[in-house]
């Protein structure tokens, strides 16, 4: 085990998808990667990028605790680990930097174990996020539908599907943070039942329209059940979602916001949209989720 060196390599992810709360996901073409080296003992962890002020550098960093639970729970004896990490996903923007930081420590610890990660792998990811959207899409690659069974063992489970050829997200990503727990904490305990009724018929569309039909994706990302009620938490996002919908532009919030996901057809100028501090970035679908290479001691 000692010396033993590998390198992860993680996309981001969108969630929700509008109508897909807690449900959908979809794997993006920007990545974090990870080197990593057992040694005999210690924490040692280097972190460039986004996020490299804010994250530990010790035992308690997301990845470590990740790896940790995967070699823990897979019999696997970890002596020490030295981590340098590089982060391209935007930290608190909606764009699942933490779930792509614990499907590394995930995939890592399976791959030290000789395994590919599985259900039982995603199981384990999703319990550190509390639901599999984002994880699943960061390791599985591609469209992902998750859901959960209390009791049930795998717990959380999700199931991959191709994306369509012409998928192009366009991500509109600001400087502001944003946090899960916050934007969460504004939803209320119960909704209308049209309401609820509605966003299903949106999320069960949403599967056909990112799969085959993404002329229809304008229709499959409204959602009434999950953003008006987290927009004082974001309203310029929120407020942008509502103008590319009225030019006929498929968008919705990014995970728990504050980046605004978008689907143009063809060439959209944004000059007629109010894009002052956000970076426009066009992003491809990922397709192969998170992977994971042996490398030769010293390489």
């Amino acid at each position: 085990m000692i010396g033993r060196e590998l390198r992860i390599r993680v996309p981001a992810s969108t969630a929700n998808l509008g109508s897909g709360f807690d449900t959908l996901g979809l794997a993006l073409a920007r990545y974090d990667e990870v080197r990593l080296r057992v040694v005999e003992r210690g924490i040692r962890v280097e972190v460039s990028g986004e996020g490299a002020d804010a994250v530990p550098r010790d035992a308690s960093h997301l990845l470590v605790r990740a790896l940790r639970a995967a070699t823990d729970a897979l019999g696997v004896e970890l002596p020490g680990v030295e981590l340098r990490c590089v982060n391209r996903i935007p930290h608190a923007r909606g764009l699942g930097s933490s779930a792509a930081t614990i499907v590394s420590g995930v995939a890592a610890g399976y791959a030290l174990a000789g395994r590919e990660p599985d259900e039982s792998a995603l199981d384990l990811a999703a319990r550190f996020e509390g639901h599999a959207d984002n994880v699943a899409a960061s390791m599985l690659g591609g469209v992902v539908v998750a859901w959960s069974s209390a009791g049930a063992s795998p717990a959380f489970r999700a199931l991959r599907l191709e994306p369509h050829a012409t998928l192009a997200p366009v991500l509109l990503v600001p400087e502001v943070e944003s946090a899960t727990h916050t934007t969460r904490g504004l939803l209320p305990e119960r909704v209308p039942h049209e309401d609820a009724a509605f966003t299903a018929s949106r999320a069960a569309l949403a599967v056909a329209a990112l799969t085959s039909r993404p002329d229809l994706l304008l229709d499959a990302t409204a959602d009434r059940l999950h953003q008006e009620y987290r927009r004082p938490a974001w309203p310029r996002a929120l407020a942008l979602v509502e103008e590319l919908r009225a030019a006929g532009v498929p968008a919705a919030i990014s995970g728990a916001g504050p980046t605004v996901v978008a689907f143009p057809t063809g060439e959209l100028s944004w000059a007629g949209f109010d894009t002052t501090g956000l970076a426009v970035c066009p992003l491809a679908v990922d397709t192969r989720g998170v992977t994971v290479r042996e490398e030769s001691a010293g390489r």
